[in-house]
């Protein structure tokens, strides 16, 4: 079955609940290295989702209350975000597809307010995982 084509420029879009966190989302783009061209920009392959990074994310877990900061990236594919037979420079063309599923990596760490005199707590937990989707701009370029 075909789907649309990720090209340069297009979002990686997040969910905001990455399992006992809540992240304040932001989408970011995709950067393209393909050598076709869709509607006159790259488009994307295998391996261009790592070009994907939203800093400065806040974010709350559970009993950490105080916010703390993090980056949002891509982690892995769905198996229906890589086209099964195209492909250019013998990498396959990325796809709109459904979900994949991204990361959350905590550079700030949020706090639990201290249960008396004291201080915070720091959330010990260094990643979270979480899904996203690709917002594609071109609707009207399929690959399979």
């Amino acid at each position: 079955m075909s789907d649309v084509i990720v090209i340069d420029g297009d979002m990686a879009s997040f969910q905001p609940g990455f399992g006992a966190a809540t992240v304040v989302v932001r989408p970011g783009p995709i950067t393209a290295s393909g050598k076709v061209r869709v509607t006159g920009k790259p488009a994307c392959v295998a391996g261009d989702e790592g070009s994907v990074s939203v800093a400065g994310c806040m974010y709350t877990a559970g009993p950490y209350s105080i916010p703390g900061t993090g980056t949002l990236s891509i982690a892995s594919l769905a198996g229906d975000q890589q086209a099964k037979t195209s492909q250019t420079g013998s990498k396959k063309l990325l796809l709109k597809g459904g979900s994949f599923t991204a990361r959350f990596t905590v550079s700030v760490p949020a706090m639990q307010p201290p249960p008396g005199p004291g201080s915070p707590i720091p959330d010990p937990t260094p990643t979270y995982s979480g899904s996203g989707n690709f917002i594609a701009t071109d609707a009207t370029v399929k690959a399979g």
